[in-house]
């Protein structure tokens, strides 16, 4: 069992998806990570972006030994790549038809803020797909998130 955070401006009591934005990295989900500070950066980011609530960061244990069975449909990027940069583009492109996947668990590489403009370049071919990738890169180094996008895959987590 591993500890995940999930930072915020209000205090979760039982994830749902039904609070998710879309076009987030990895699609509309429930995101946490493993990095509690992570976690506190996202919860003051959100209070900044909303001007609303306060920095919450909300614990769960998750048996991460789901991710090597068959029971879930499950995704994992182990580091910055040209298929992980092709899957957040198509999670952030309000064009696509949403949503792009129908995996239960994301693992992978948090993307840097600027990740619109950066998009934005490789769309309009200024970049490569190479340069993306490195302009992606989280610039505080890598952190990985967790995302959970159906109810089957919420269902492992356990609220402390």
């Amino acid at each position: 069992m591993i500890k995940l955070y999930h930072g915020s401006n209000v205090k979760i009591g039982v994830p749902d998806l039904l609070h998710s934005k879309p076009f987030k990295d990895f699609g509309s989900g429930f995101y946490l990570s493993a990095d509690e500070q992570q976690a506190w950066n996202m919860a003051y980011q959100k209070v900044s972006q909303t001007q609303t609530g306060k920095a919450e960061v909300c614990e769960f244990l998750f048996d991460e030994t789901i991710m090597w069975s068959n029971e879930l449909k499950i995704q994992t990027f182990s580091d910055y790549s040209e298929e992980w940069a092709q899957f957040v583009l198509k999670n952030r492109d309000k064009n696509m038809l949403h949503p792009v996947h129908d995996y239960d668990i994301v693992y992978g590489p948090i993307a840097d803020d600027g990740v619109t403009y950066q998009l934005r370049r490789y769309q309009g071919g200024v970049i490569s797909i190479q340069r993306l990738v490195e302009e992606l890169k989280y610039a505080k180094g890598i952190t990985f998130q967790y995302f959970f996008g159906s109810e089957r895959a919420l269902q492992q987590l356990k609220r402390l």
